[in-house]
Formats: C-alpha cells, structure tokens, sequence
C-alpha cells in the first residue's frame, strides 16, 4: 500500500498563510507573495496586498536583485564542465585588459577576489547602465580592497566581470547564454531581464510614515549578471530544486554539490553561514539551507532550499526595505519540513552486485577503530564508524576498480583494495591509511608493524 502527500495539510498551509500576511503587515510592504515547493513542485502559494483585489500571485513578477548571481554562476560551471575553463585560470586569460586580470574564476564566484563591493557612484542600482559603458567604469580608480583568497568580501564588481568572461567564452551576450542554458531548458518562462506583464512595480515607504514613493527600475547594463533579473515565485521554485538535485541538461547534481560548498572560511563570529560558488549558505535550527537573497530599490527577495528535506521557500515583496525575504524563506521552509517531514522512498535491494564487491563489505579496522563498509547503489561504498565519532564518508565507484570520497575527510580521496599475490585481499587503502580484517593482527600490512608477541593482559 503507497499513500500520497501531494498537498499540504490545512494546518500547514494556514501557518504559512499567517507567516506570509504578518511578514507583509508588520514589514509594511506594498504587496508580498510566499511559495513553497517540495521536490521542485510547488505546493503553496499565498499572497497580501495593499490594494483589494490585487493581491499578487506565484506569476507575479518582481525584480529579484541578487538572486542573479546564482544563475550567472551556473552558467560559469557550465563553461568549467565543457572544459572551456578551469575555475583556477585567472580572469586575464579568458578576459584581458581588466586591471584585476590576476584574480581566479573560483574566487569572484565566491567573493574571495578582495574587489570593492560596489561600483563607483552614482549609485548603480537607482541609475542607468549607460553610464558605466566599459568595465572601466564599473571597476572604478581603486577596485581591489583585500587580498585575493584570503576572505569573503561580497562584490557585485566581480559578478559583473563573470557575466563578461561568460560573453568572452560563449561568444553570445550573458541574457542570451541565460535563456538558452537555463531559463529554456528548465522551462522558466516567467524570468527575464526586463518586466513582462503582471508584473510588481517597485515602491519606497517611508520609513516613519505611512506613505510611499515609486522606485525607478534602469536597465543595469554590464551589471546586469549582478542582479538584473525578474521572476516569479513560481519559476523560482523550479529553479530551487534545480539547484538541490540538478539537471543533466543543465548541470550535474555533482556540480551543484560542488556550488553548495563554502569556497572561503566565514568570518570571524559568523559560524553559521558561509558562502558557497555563486550560493549563499545559512544554519538555521539544525537545519543547512542553500540559496540567495536580493535587493533593487523598490523590491526584496529571498529563496532557500532544505535539500536534506527537500523543502524550498521563496518570498517577494515590492518594498525597498522593510520585511525580511530570507528570514521569511526560512521560517516558510521550518514549518512545512518540521510539520510534515519528507516521507522516505520504500527500501529495495540493488538489482544486482558483484560478489567480489560484496566481499568488502562488514567491519574494517583503522588501527583499534572500528568502521563499516557497506555498497550503496551504482557501485559505491560507505565507510561509516561503528561506535563512537569517526570519520565517515561515501565513494564513489571509478572505471579502474577505485573509489573517490564524496563527502566528509575523505572527499576526494582514494579507496582501493590491496590484494596479495594470491590474489585474496590483504587491506584497504585510503589515503595511505590501511584498513585491515582485524584490529592489529601479527602479518598485517600495518605500517610501522604490529608487535609479534600479540595482544595482552596487564
């Protein structure tokens, strides 16, 4: 018997419905939509609005700020899985002439270059890009601040200049390496670089008075990678579980591991968040979550995935501050994982497996630690601790009999087995580590050996 939980229960649903309208009262926004998706399928949306009978939808569109960066990064690990680039190359040797040529593709994803934050006045997001025609303009007499690699300083420069390398290598313009790569594929028709119809117009409110001002929506020219974007809460959602299991037309879920990893150490007090390859990265309530917040004048936006979950939150209001996206994101996410926790797949056994595989598997020891090895499926193993912490990890299988660690110490290391010249196997190695049948046994292949005399009592 399979039961089905396609929807949500009305107790979930009238809990996010009173997140959604006391973010939208209390942060005194003209209008604010919240969606919620399990497994890139969305299940709830709800709205508020200022104006009755204009309560937005999951196809509205709002101008999504930095939410941008997330796809300007997927298209720059595009370019890395093609082999066009490596995320190593400095900018100078795909994109010359810079002044910060010297910097890594790997450090502006992760804002890491040490370039300024912001570009030279007047202020980029309230004006037009035609005034900042040449990356010149954008960088500015003194773009770089900190040294390269050494923290995160957040750059919207730095954005700029990937959504220009993207140009350099495809030899199209960034929006349309967007609309062919991404936004056509995964079928996001509601996102685009310039307003489409029903769409949110931005608004100031004064901050100690009930009143508002209309905000001025440029085209961002060159900074366009940076934050041009408008989109839906509905399009947004598919593109939060893209970003949680990936899309072999897009990118590989592997990749997208790759992005969700923080490139930088946090700062100093801030244990719990980071910032991955284009991504940011929060610890919320036990709970790791995986997106990007955005702001232009007149709009905020947050979108937040649970991918151990499975459970994605985006929320949009048309107000240059007041409520808080992410936050809201986030709480939206808590309360659908926490009231309705995923529903695991039935367990079935593997289709097959190769006995000489399954050999391997039971208890293994490294030195008088003791760990598991169990198969996963395609190949792969577990190494897991048996009692007590330890360093656990999964492997993936290679074509030469190897495993590569996904996951924990071991990510990106080796596992192989080391047969005798009989051919019986004598140990695991990993890393140069040895695991062996038995905890220190006399002709291990144990480095430094193992006393002859055995294993004693006081």
């Amino acid at each position: 018997m399979t039961s089905s939980f396609e929807e949500l229960l009305p107790g979930t649903a009238r809990a996010l419905l009173h997140r959604v309208a006391t973010a939208q009262a209390e942060g005194r926004a003209p209008s604010l939509v919240g969606a919620v998706a399990r497994d890139g399928r969305m299940l709830w949306e709800g709205g508020r609005s200022c104006v009755d009978g204009h309560v937005p939808d999951a196809d509205t569109q709002y101008r999504i700020g930095s939410i941008t960066k997330a796809f300007t990064a997927v298209l720059v690990m595009r370019l890395r899985d093609e082999g066009l680039l490596d995320l190593n190359d400095p900018l100078e040797k795909h994109l010359p002439g810079t002044g910060v040529g010297e910097v890594t593709v790997a450090q502006l994803l992760g804002h890491s270059a040490g370039l300024a934050a912001e570009s030279p006045a007047p202020w980029w997001e309230r004006t037009p890009g035609s005034l900042r025609p040449e990356l010149a303009d954008v960088l500015g007499e003194r773009p770089v601040l900190h040294p390269a690699g050494r923290r995160h300083h957040y750059s919207n420069t730095g954005y700029t200049l990937l959504g220009s390398l993207i140009e350099a290598v495809r030899g199209v313009s960034w929006e349309q390496a967007l609309k062919a790569e991404i936004l056509d594929p995964l079928g996001l028709t509601r996102t685009t670089t310039r307003p489409v119809a029903p769409h949110a117009g931005g608004w100031a409110v004064h901050p100690w008075a009930d009143v508002m001002l209309p905000e001025p929506a440029e085209d961002l020219g060159l900074m366009a990678s940076a934050g041009q974007l408008w989109s839906t809460a509905s399009d947004l959602c598919r593109f939060a579980g893209f970003l949680a299991e990936g899309d072999e037309r897009v990118l590989r879920a592997e990749t997208l591991r790759e992005m969700r990893t923080p490139a930088v150490p946090p700062e100093a007090g801030d244990w719990d968040s980071g910032y991955g390859l284009g991504l940011q990265l929060v610890r919320r309530g036990g709970r790791t979550l995986v997106g990007h917040s955005g702001s232009l004048p007149g709009f905020l936006a947050g979108l937040w995935v649970s991918v151990e979950d499975g459970v994605a939150a985006v929320v949009l209001a048309n107000a240059t501050s007041g409520p808080a996206p992410g936050v809201i994101a986030t709480d939206l996410v808590r309360i659908v994982a926490d009231a309705e926790p995923r529903i695991p797949e039935p367990w079935r056994p593997l289709p097959d497996i190769d006995p000489a595989l399954l050999e391997l598997t039971g208890p293994w020891y490294w030195g008088t630690y003791a760990y598991g090895l169990r198969v996963l499926a395609g190949g792969g193993v577990e190494l897991c601790p048996l009692r007590g912490q330890g360093r656990a990890s999964r492997f993936r299988a290679e074509a030469d009999g190897t495993w590569t660690g996904l996951d924990g110490y071991y990510t990106g290391e080796t596992l192989r087995v080391v047969r005798r010249g009989d051919g019986s196997v004598s140990h695991l190695d990993l890393g140069s580590f040895a695991f062996t049948r038995e905890p220190y046994q006399p002709g291990d292949a144990v480095p430094g050996g193992v006393d002859p005399a055995g294993w004693r009592g006081l």
